[in-house]
C-alpha cells in the first residue's frame, strides 16, 4: 500500500509542476466584469468567472493550437518584461498574463500593449473566452429556456462563421442532444444538427 500511495503522490506533485498559462482580464462593469483561462501543455482549457469558482468550464484545445499559444508565450520570454504600451489609450481592462511551471512564476499585468505577440496572445485569451460563454448560454438555454435555443444555436454559429470560436468539437454533444430530443420546437432541432453536421465537416 504505501508504494502506491507514493505513486499517488508522486502522481499529484508532477500534475502540479506541469507548465501552464494563467490569461485573465478584469473590467468593472462589463459583461463579464472578470474572466480567466488556464491551459496546459496538453492543452486542458479551464474557463472560471470568479477566482473561487471550483466548477470551472473545461475543453480541451487541439496539440497545434496549444503549440501556439504557448509558442506566443515563449515569444514574450514568459511575461518576464513588462508590456504595457507608453500610448495614452482608454481603460480596457486589466489583463494578466502569468506563466506556471513548478515553482516558477512570472506575470506581468497591463491594459494596452503593442506588442505583436501580446495582441495575438490576448486574441487567443478572448476567443478561448467567447468560445466558453457561447457553450455556456447554449447549456442554460437547453436546461432553462427551451424557446432560447435557437438563438443560442444561432449566436454560436456566428462565432464560429468570424473565427471567433476554438474547439469547436465541445459543441458537439449538446448540439446532438437538442436535435434528438423532441421537446425542443422543430427548428431548434434542425439548426443544431445542421450546425452540428458543419462542425464535424470543418474538423481534420
Amino acid at each position: 500500500m504505501k508504494w502506491l500511495l507514493g505513486l499517488l503522490l508522486a502522481s499529484v506533485v508532477w500534475a502540479g509542476d506541469e507548465p501552464r498559462l494563467f490569461l485573465s482580464k478584469s473590467f468593472p462593469g462589463s459583461v463579464p466584469p472578470y474572466s480567466q483561462i488556464t491551459v496546459d501543455k496538453d492543452g486542458n482549457v479551464e474557463y472560471r468567472e470568479a477566482t473561487d469558482d471550483d466548477q470551472p468550464l473545461k475543453y480541451r484545445l487541439t496539440e497545434g493550437d496549444t503549440h501556439e499559444v504557448f509558442g506566443l508565450a515563449e515569444k514574450l520570454d514568459y511575461f518576464k518584461h513588462p508590456l504595457e504600451s507608453a500610448a495614452k489609450v482608454a481603460f480596457m481592462g486589466t489583463k494578466t498574463f502569468r506563466y506556471e511551471n513548478g515553482g516558477t512564476t512570472s506575470e506581468t499585468k497591463f491594459n494596452y500593449s503593442e506588442d505583436p505577440s501580446a495582441r495575438l496572445l490576448l486574441d487567443w485569451f478572448e476567443r478561448m473566452v467567447e468560445s466558453a460563454a457561447r457553450r455556456i448560454d447554449l447549456e442554460r438555454s437547453a436546461k432553462y429556456d427551451h424557446l432560447g435555443i435557437v438563438k443560442s444555436v444561432l449566436l454560436l454559429q456566428f462565432s464560429i462563421e468570424n473565427k471567433r470560436v476554438v474547439a469547436p468539437e465541445q459543441f458537439l454533444p449538446l448540439l446532438d442532444r437538442i436535435s434528438k430530443n423532441e421537446i425542443y420546437m422543430h427548428t431548434a432541432r434542425e439548426r443544431a444538427a445542421e450546425l452540428a453536421d458543419a462542425i464535424r465537416k470543418s474538423l481534420p
